[in-house]
């Protein structure tokens, strides 16, 4: 009888063993893409990085040189960098995000031969240059999400080459996962990435992907960390020594924030639904227009208007220089509204963010605010300028929070994203994404099934 029980016991043993290999060999081959797509992510995120910066600085010493070169600079940089998109990948232009978006809902066999429209090599290689020529033309744009429709470009090539044999995640987890990587080595905001796949993009449980999304937004930032080195996005703005009053100040700057930032996507939409009734030379005249009136207000209004707006937000939170005027507002959110409409590459959350920051520096100095309390009014308007416009609020408040590693005031940037969540209900009910997003599911749809990409039959690159 003892033999017996001994013989069953390692019969047993033997074939526990077995499901264990089995199951770190299927682990292993299922993670493997991953971490090779991710580590490309921040590689690609770190390139672009440092290019974007390098079209700024580019951009800066023009205007040292010579001022009214802006005048020639901005409009042909527009038309360029819209050609560019034209020519070669007409789903590269705008954010990116909102191609992203579609593309997880159109992951399914039904729609996969046509998802190179929205993520592939070329759209990747167009989105780089595009958003460079915008920049450097004193673009209002940001390069946050173009570099998830990047990374999601990465993940989906990545996905193709894949053996057959090999066990397969869903081109859907994919894409996703890939979207918050992108985030993660774009701003540094390793839980900003987590949270926003979660909030914005999921469409099913992630307890089913969980795993592969941390580890990839976990390789991708510590890629572009070896690199960048373990920055902040914002560095330590003073945010000590707060009175329990300032609440009132974070909610009418967040609230205020909330209107604009879904006003000014209001605003963006409709004057894109107005351009889709131009003939090609009207497009033409309206982009070099667009470039026109950028460079205008440059030259005699304010500089402000140009870039990113990275150096507004810093300006305002590190030197003296604490209050905004009121054409600052304006500009920066008339900025975004222009820039989208050229039909280029470009993303607004940089943009959102600058004029948010806009909005609470602007209060602070009708409001008398120094130091914290101003600092404070500041990052609330950028939590509630970027929530107006994405209406993911919880996504809104991590990202400020890991950009400033200010974790003293999560509860005033969480009241801030609530409050302009609500405030931007009252101007539109849906995100600027989400109906970005329907227009590109509908272009794929009606499109026609593209040939055969020689390296998976499921995707191609459009022409």
């Amino acid at each position: 009888m003892k033999d017996r029980w001994n013989g069953w016991r390692s019969k047993g043993k033997e074939v526990f063993d077995l499901l264990a290999n089995n199951r770190i060999r299927t682990n292993a081959l299922q993670a493997i893409p991953f971490w090779a797509a991710s580590l490309l992510t921040g590689l690609i995120a770190v390139g672009y990085t440092k290019l974007f910066s390098l079209a700024e600085t580019l951009l800066q010493s023009v205007l040292h040189w010579h001022r009214w070169t802006i005048f020639l600079l901005t409009p042909f940089c527009f038309l360029l960098a819209w050609l560019c998109v034209q020519l070669f990948a007409p789903a590269a232009r705008g954010s990116g995000i909102p191609q992203v978006m579609a593309a997880i809902d159109l992951a399914t066999p039904k729609y996969e031969s046509k998802l190179g429209r929205l993520l592939s090599f070329r759209i990747l290689i167009t989105k780089i240059a595009s958003s460079l020529l915008m920049v450097l033309g004193g673009g209002a744009i940001g390069r946050e999400g173009p570099t998830i429709q990047i990374a999601g470009s990465v993940f989906t090539l990545i996905h193709r080459l894949i053996p057959k044999t090999w066990p397969r995640l869903s081109n859907q987890n994919f894409i996703l996962t890939g979207a918050a990587a992108g985030l993660a080595a774009a701003f540094n905001t390793p839980l900003g990435g987590v949270v926003f796949a979660m909030e914005e993009l999921a469409r099913i449980h992630i307890r089913f992907f969980r795993t592969p999304l941390f580890s990839a937004v976990i390789i991708s930032g510590l890629t572009a960390q070896a690199f960048l080195g373990p920055y902040l996005y914002l560095g330590f703005p003073d945010v000590r020594n707060l009175p329990f009053r300032i609440f009132a100040g974070v909610a009418l700057s967040a609230i205020i924030a909330g209107l604009l930032g879904s006003l000014m996507c209001k605003l963006t939409l409709k004057l894109m639904a107005w351009k889709k009734k131009f003939s090609p030379a009207r497009i033409v005249v309206f982009i070099l227009m667009a470039g026109v009136f950028i460079a205008g207000c440059s030259f005699f209004f304010n500089a402000a208007i140009l870039g990113s707006g990275k150096e507004l937000m810093n300006s305002v939170l590190f030197s003296q220089e604490k209050y905004s005027s009121w054409h600052t507002v304006v500009v920066r959110t008339l900025g975004p509204i222009i820039c989208f409409n050229v039909g280029a590459a470009g993303g607004v959350f940089a943009p959102s963010l600058a004029a948010g920051a806009s909005i609470g520096s602007y209060l602070s100095g009708l409001f008398h605010l120094l130091d914290g309390e101003a600092n404070l009014l500041v990052l609330s308007g950028m939590v509630g300028f970027l929530t107006g416009v994405t209406r993911t609020p919880f996504t809104s408040a991590i990202l400020v929070l890991e950009m400033t590693d200010r974790h003293s005031v999560i509860f005033h940037l969480m009241v801030a994203a609530l409050l302009s969540n609500i405030a931007a209900l009252l101007v539109d009910k849906h995100s600027f994404y989400e109906q970005l997003k329907k227009t590109y599911v509908e272009e794929v749809i009606e499109s026609k099934n593209e040939q055969a990409s020689p390296v998976a039959p499921a995707a191609a690159d459009p022409l």
